[in-house]
């Protein structure tokens, strides 16, 4: 028998497992406080891109946050902004909504190449987006930094508005919320409000789509749009100041700015009664009573966000009874807006941070610690509030005009025969310091029409362009003339004024 092996399958020798080293985890450093938050954006490497029609609403970011980009379709700078890339035109439909701007933006081969040609992780943030932008980002691998499209929507909404601060207790004006579909039926449900009402509609600009409704034939005027939004909000008409105060829900609490005052209705900026055309950031604009009144609501409104899931940026528009002193909220815009330019541009922000970095903050992927009660301790302060004001020009005429000549964006001086002179090309009003001297953001161009309603720029200096009684005063008036002076246009046959209204893009609807 031949030799064999006493185990044909010897055990082997135990030995000890190897295993590979674990990699490193990089952990980014937690931040502690305001300097260390400002540092982190300095040495920021991931691309951020604010893509828009213009780039107002987030003026100077670019200056705080590094590798800020802003992506528009209007070039308000004539190609001479450095962190401004506008795509040459290329085919489209034409846009009813700054949704449309952004979704042609982000379609674009030239833009796609740019947001690619950055490298890192992109972010965006927009003023308005919906869920084809949020397709559009998915495809592109880009995050987007504001809450999703749909709770926006909820938020937007007014009636939604009005349940979320009863829920808050944030006091609203006295209202109804109910469906019309006669005036008979407006009355019967709103019987309790009075005779003088504001009717609103769920969704849209509040210069378009706020009815004042005291008569028969006040509602015959707007039935078929009022009867058509079906769920609406119904209000007593009260005797008002309107102001507004933008804030931001953290993880560690809801960042109040100041409040500011609005300017609304004016004949020589908006042909639209009830339509927002400019702010005052100003201290004494409102009694201490009426500033922690609204500052508190902005922060109990914020609370109640937070627990719904929202996160970031947001706008509140209060309304102050001239009668009773109550401050009641009018409505909430859940994004940066028309002020954002004024809020993040002051001097508490210069000396602490814009309050739009603390959005970022939430998409950043960095844990940070923040004394958010002292930072609204200091930002309430009137003492860290300068005084600065804003006017949004439109085209007020009704009719139809070729642009021939606009005024450039930049620094403008005021001279004392009225007219304005160009000083400089300026990316936002950092170098202004008088009165005399204001920055100017062009909209409406050479080649563009003018149109009622049509954005022509935005106007901001130091100071305040309205009285005490509310109402705009000479030196906001004699800036208007001499802005609109810079403005030529040519009359086009009702024909070619037919088309071009047809083929209106930018307008229409709200640019800011």
């Amino acid at each position: 028998m031949p030799k064999t092996s006493a185990r044909k399958n010897p055990v082997p020798r135990r030995t000890k497992k190897r295993t590979r080293p674990k990699a490193a985890v990089l952990r980014k450093p937690k931040l502690h406080g305001l300097s260390d938050i400002r540092r982190f954006f300095h040495r920021n490497t991931d691309p951020i891109f604010f893509i828009s029609a213009t780039n107002f609403n987030l003026l100077g970011i670019d200056e705080w946050v590094r590798n800020f980009w802003y992506i528009n379709y209007i070039d308000c700078f004539d190609g001479q902004h450095p962190n401004v890339f506008i795509p040459r035109e290329a085919p489209h439909r034409p846009f009813t909504s700054i949704e449309d701007i952004n979704n042609y933006l982000l379609s674009h081969k030239e833009v796609i190449d740019f947001i690619k040609s950055k490298g890192g992780k992109p972010k965006a943030v927009f003023l308005m987006f919906n869920e084809a932008t949020e397709q559009l980002c998915r495809e592109l691998g880009i995050e987007i930094c504001f809450p999703t499209a749909a709770m926006r929507s909820e938020v937007d909404d007014k009636i939604s508005t009005n349940r979320i601060a009863r829920r808050a207790d944030v006091p609203c004006v006295p209202y109804v919320l109910a469906k019309a579909e006669s005036y008979q039926e407006l009355r019967r449900v709103s019987k309790r409000l009075g005779n003088d009402l504001v009717v609103q509609t769920a969704f849209g600009d509040s210069g378009h789509t706020t009815y004042f409704i005291s008569r028969e034939r006040d509602w015959k005027k707007h039935a078929e749009e009022i009867v058509n939004a079906g769920e609406l909000k119904i209000m007593k008409r009260i005797r008002c100041r309107g102001s507004a105060l933008e804030a931001c829900v953290t993880k560690h609490g809801t960042i109040v700015g100041p409040l500011m005052t609005e300017l609304v209705g004016f004949k020589e900026l908006t042909p639209y009664r009830g339509g927002w055309c400019g702010n005052e950031v100003f201290a004494g604009a409102f009694d201490k009573r009426i500033r922690e009144s609204a500052r508190k609501s902005a922060v109990k409104f914020g609370n109640e966000l937070r627990r719904m899931g929202y996160r970031g940026y947001f706008e509140l528009d209060f309304l102050t009874d001239l009668d009773s002193g109550k401050v009641y909220l009018g409505e909430v815009n859940p994004r940066i807006t028309g002020a954002s330019s004024m809020t993040n541009l002051a001097a508490f922000a210069a000396a602490d941070a814009p309050l739009f970095l603390f959005h970022l903050l939430e998409w950043m992927d960095v844990d940070y610690e923040l004394d958010v009660d002292d930072l609204n301790s200091r930002w309430a302060n009137p003492e860290n509030i300068d005084t600065w004001s804003q006017l949004v020009i439109k085209f007020t005429e009704d009719h139809v005009q070729h642009v021939t000549a606009a005024p450039r964006s930049g620094i403008w001086q005021l001279n004392r025969d009225g007219t304005a002179d160009y000083v400089r090309m300026q990316t936002h009003r950092r170098t202004v310091q008088y009165g005399d001297r204001a920055f100017f953001l062009r909209i409406t161009a050479p080649g563009d029409y003018f149109y009622e309603g049509a954005d022509l720029g935005i106007l901001v200096s130091p100071g305040r362009f309205m009285t005490s009684n509310h109402r705009l005063n000479q030196r906001a008036k004699k800036w208007i003339s001499a802005i609109r002076a810079h403005y030529a246009g040519a009359d086009v046959n009702p024909a070619a004024a037919s088309k071009a209204m047809e083929q209106v893009e930018v307008g229409g609807f709200k640019l800011s």
